[in-house]
């Protein structure tokens, strides 16, 4: 590596965290301030890191000593593109290990996790079926559509899971190649899914699956060797690392065996004329197969400095730490009656720092307006993009319609939705504490102000 590339990645020895702090990790936004409603201003409170997670200072910084240094990647010959290019294998390279990836696997570099599942089913055999649980968030529920779907209904335990896909797998007609697709965190309850038992299932029945990581990886370590998935998808920005980049990761041959992704350039290794005045093209059969186009380094490179980042905090760390502030939620959101957690599996399912609820009384949305404006809170209201599974969690349970109705439901339903507040390793215990104390005292007392709804979304009356 050179001298100057090496003075790039030295930053990550001098920004690193340490390892035994209890404190979390710096990120981006920690200090910024916004206006109440009610008068003043308080520091804000991020706690929708299931959308997206605020950038880690460390991640920032990394790339803000790559910039001057950014050039085009396996374009040029000159210093600079070379520099870039080393960076961005030295990121693939990067990944491949934070994701304990096996011997001949590819990581290929997407703009997301939807981009990732969507890529996967570009790939896909002739003929493949695909398995799915209603659960599933819609980047990974929607992407199959040249290839038969099975459906699977919510299990309501992670034993039940596994013995739907097994039946479904058992009496496929016919008996063909299969994927399963299955998250390994909800993005609505934050529940860990039997991953490596899905697997195993999957296997056992001749098919292959798929780890849609997006809310695990920024929260658990992630092997694919020791899960035994065949690829594993996610996302930087959930993973506190902005520019819109993400990864698939996994086995390489129907990757190569495809057609790329994208036509164009950096996935053809060789484009000729042919004399019928046709063109004869031959791919790539890396990784760079699909991957056409200028590659967005520096989002490439932003994933694998969050991946350093958090692998040197320490997974054990986090998860521990991070697992007191969901005790914290849990327990305050528990001694407010009119609260009802949503949950598949139950209140005793491991499970990551997300959380959805309902408020008797209380539209969702109006809610959450109310934590925004009035306590500078920041969290998600609706239905988080896995409508199926949160029409299921809430069943016909009706909602206060309040100042400000929910969104807009498709003729002939009733309209649904709920609030979700996430964290993580950036999140301070002030947030958390700030966010039970403001729920208990919006049940308690009612809001401050009045709200109306505008386009769809319930605001502060002016």
């Amino acid at each position: 590596m050179s001298a100057s590339l090496n003075a790039v990645a030295a930053t990550t020895v001098t920004t690193a965290q340490d390892p035994a702090c209890a404190e979390p990790l710096a990120v981006l936004g920690r200090d910024v301030t916004v206006p109440l409603v009610t008068g003043g201003e308080v520091t804000y409170a991020a706690l929708d890191y299931a959308a997206s997670a605020p950038a880690l200072q460390r991640v920032w910084d990394d790339v803000a000593a790559y910039a001057p240094y950014y050039g085009s990647v396996h374009r040029g010959a000159g210093y600079l593109s070379q520099l870039s290019t080393d960076l961005f294998e030295q990121s693939r390279a990067t990944v491949a290990e934070f994701l304990d990836c096996r011997p001949g696997d590819q990581v290929v570099f997407t703009r997301s996790t939807t981009d990732s599942l969507n890529l996967l089913a570009a790939v896909l055999p002739a003929d493949c079926q695909v398995f799915v649980f209603e659960t599933e968030h819609h980047a990974s529920l929607l992407p199959w559509t040249n290839a038969q779907v099975t459906y699977l209904n919510a299990p309501r335990t992670p034993a039940e899971a596994v013995a739907t896909l097994e039946r479904a797998l058992a009496d496929r007609e016919p008996y063909g190649p299969a994927l399963v697709c299955v998250t390994g965190a909800s993005n609505v309850t934050g529940e860990l899914w039997p991953v490596k038992e899905l697997a195993a299932a999957a296997h056992a029945h001749g098919a292959r699956i798929v780890l849609d990581a997006a809310q695990l990886a920024p929260h658990h370590p992630v092997s694919v060797r020791d899960l035994d998935v065949d690829w594993v998808a996610f996302s930087g920005h959930k993973l506190y690392a902005p520019f819109g980049s993400g990864v698939l990761a996994g086995r390489a041959d129907w990757l190569q065996e495809a057609e790329p992704y994208l036509a164009g350039g950096g996935a053809s290794r060789k484009v000729s004329r042919r004399e019928d005045g046709g063109v004869d093209v031959e791919w790539h059969t890396t990784a760079a197969r699909h991957e056409a186009g200028s590659p967005n380094v520096i989002g490439v490179y932003s994933i694998a400095s969050a991946c350093r980042a958090l692998t040197e905090a320490g997974f054990d760390n986090l998860v521990a730490r991070e697992q007191q502030l969901v005790t914290r939620v849990r327990e305050g959101l528990a001694e407010v009656p009119a609260v009802r957690v949503l949950s598949l599996f139950g209140d005793d399912a491991p499970r990551v720092g997300v959380i959805s609820f309902v408020v008797d009384g209380w539209n969702s949305s109006h809610f959450a307006a109310a934590l925004s404006a009035e306590y500078g809170i920041g969290v998600r209201d609706g239905l988080f993009c896995a409508h199926p599974l949160v029409r299921t969690l809430l069943g016909s349970e009706p909602q206060a319609q309040g100042e400000c109705g929910a969104p807009e439901a498709a003729p002939g339903e009733r309209s649904l939705n709920a609030i979700r507040v996430s964290f993580g390793a950036g999140t301070p215990d002030e947030h958390v504490e700030r966010f039970v104390r403001a729920v208990k005292e919006l049940v308690a007392d009612g809001a401050k102000w009045q709200y109306r709804t505008e386009e769809g979304r319930c605001v502060p009356a002016v």
